[in-house]
């Protein structure tokens, strides 16, 4: 898969309920709300299936979102740390 390489298996996988995946479960909420008000039906009453759905859609997007974003960020931590290793002399505490 393309989104997420192989070796983001090692990586712990972040909660269920997180940031990304709340804010995008909401917003697909508030979507399939303002489709009803859009179209002139009762906001909350017509389409409960669709409200579901869709909040639901936002979730897990959120939640792959988080994950993608987490492995972007070991990755670089692990270049940044083999980078200086392999060059310690750049990396002296100063003294002065």
């Amino acid at each position: 898969m393309v989104f997420l390489p192989d070796e983001s298996r090692s990586l712990p996988p972040p909660p269920l309920l997180n940031k990304g995946s709340l804010w995008l479960g909401f917003a697909g909420w508030m979507s399939a709300l303002m489709d009803n008000a859009f179209n002139q039906r009762p906001v909350f009453g017509a389409g409960i299936h669709r409200q579901v759905l869709l909040a639901t859609l936002g979730c897990v997007v959120g939640y792959h979102l988080v994950k993608r974003a987490e492995y972007v960020h070991a990755k670089v931590d692990r270049e940044l740390f083999e980078y200086i290793r392999h060059h310690p002399a750049d990396f002296q505490p100063s003294t002065g």
